[in-house]
């Protein structure tokens, strides 16, 4: 077993965590899935407003590889197909019929997977509209199917607040967690990294023969790139796929039973929600339905998918097919009395010029940035905190230059867009979008 140390990142301590025990929602009148949401991906809608689709319609595929396939979750009537600016897709709106047929796929049993042709299996797992579920380092874009990956990291929990904890998606899931990774083995020739916190004691318990990479460190240790950026011994690990745990127990779930899977363990919580809790949904799940307790008064910022690596999502859109979280955290709008006199034993700081350097305790955090977008100041924050060593501050200014080959020389594609240069820059520059941006342009550039 492999033990990777990571020192540099930055814990995030935000009140407001969920319960452990697990909730079963009841079932949502709607579901949607969010095309806009996808990275990179250009959908080509195979529907239209009135349609009745099955679980495992097709709803839409990629443009750039129309092998890239992403079915309904739900039977029922396409209500509405919402558009952005450019004709974007935002939703495709399915309302669910009482009772929802199902198209049916190719199923495996775990004892035939060693004689099935690797191209048989990724083939059934793209029908299956499960293939969307890999990403590929270092762009974190969906991996082409017809390539064989280096290897294939799986997560087994997250470090950013708030995620779904493995001891609860898990608990009654572990053999079906156990297919899943025969399935990987099968797919990348035996090449599968299975990663949990040091500290993890149901992993290391429950999956001790399956773990074989932990990691000691702050957010973003758990990260997939972290990983590789400090075990890697050659030039192609850097294109290795990776897959969150959960989302490999639905791969493993349409390989075992032929049947688009729809259910998530989800995390609900924050500082303003009245419930904070694990709760059993859909994929594709209302934001107001998650939140049926409600949430305490004031202006909200509802966050799908992590308060670092997710978006800004209103109130009553929905919750996309990848995010497994959702947090809602005061806007922070409100004008502050004399915030310059008062100490801030309450307010988190990177830099310990508040008091709250000496607070153990967790932070109520808002939305406001305290503080308007000035030059950057050199001070090394972003550098300090930045789990694989690259420069941020130095990439940035090359990236504003067009100096795009000197921004990869410091190490661009190294990024594992996780925020903390963001968050940590007291200049309010918006590091992380910038990076992000430059490496997607260069990507489609390549391309």
């Amino acid at each position: 077993m492999i033990s990777v140390k990571v020192k540099k990142g930055y814990p995030l301590k935000l009140a407001g965590p969920p319960v452990n025990d697990l909730a079963v929602l009841e079932k949502p009148v709607r579901i949607a899935v969010l095309p806009e949401r996808i990275p990179f991906v250009k959908p080509r809608l195979k529907v239209q407003i009135g349609d009745t689709v099955k679980r495992g319609t097709l709803l839409f595929e990629d443009k750039r590889n129309p092998d890239i396939r992403f079915l309904s979750p739900g039977g029922g009537k396409i209500r509405d197909i919402a558009l952005g600016p450019r004709r974007v897709i935002r939703e495709i709106v399915i309302e669910l019929d009482a009772s929802e047929s199902s198209c049916v796929f190719s199923s495996i049993t775990e004892g035939d997977l060693d004689g099935i042709d690797r191209l048989q299996l990724v083939r059934m797992i793209v029908d299956g509209g499960m293939w969307a579920f890999l990403r590929s380092l270092p762009f974190r874009d969906i991996p082409n199917p017809n390539v064989e990956p280096p290897g294939i990291v799986v997560t087994v929990g997250n470090l950013e607040p708030f995620h779904p904890l493995p001891e609860v998606y898990l608990q009654e899931n572990s053999a079906l967690f156990r297919y899943g990774i025969k399935v990987l083995n099968r797919l990348s020739n035996g090449c599968v990294t299975v990663a949990a916190a040091a500290d993890n004691r149901y992993a290391r318990s429950k999956l001790t023969d399956l773990i074989t990479q932990t990691y000691d460190g702050p957010y973003p240790a758990h990260d997939p790139g972290v990983l590789v950026y400090h075990t890697k011994s050659s030039v192609d690990e850097n294109r290795t796929w990776y897959i969150d745990a959960q989302d490999l127990l639905l791969l493993a779930e349409l390989l075992e039973t032929g049947i688009y899977p729809t259910e998530r363990t989800v995390v609900v919580a924050g500082s303003l929600v009245n419930e904070r809790q694990h709760v059993k949904t859909r994929i594709g799940v209302p934001l107001n339905h998650l939140i049926r307790g409600g949430i305490s008064p004031g202006a909200a910022r509802f966050i799908a998918g992590g308060v670092f690596t997710g978006y800004h999502a209103a109130q009553d859109s929905y919750l996309g097919i990848f995010e497994t979280s959702l947090t809602v955290i005061p806007e922070g709008s409100e004008r502050e009395l004399l915030p310059l006199f008062r100490p801030g034993y309450r307010k988190s700081s990177y830099s310990r010029a508040y008091l709250s350097a000496l607070n153990p305790g967790t932070f109520e955090m808002n939305c406001n940035r305290h503080g308007g977008r000035r030059a950057c100041i050199a001070c090394n924050h972003c550098t300090a905190v930045c789990p694989v060593d690259i420069l941020p501050q130095l990439t940035y200014k090359n990236i504003l230059a067009e100096e795009v080959e000197t921004a990869l020389a410091h190490g661009l594609l190294d990024c594992v867009e996780c925020g903390l240069c963001t968050y940590v820059c007291p200049s309010k520059i918006e590091l992380c979008n910038i990076l992000k941006s430059a490496k997607a342009a260069y990507y489609k550039e390549q391309a």
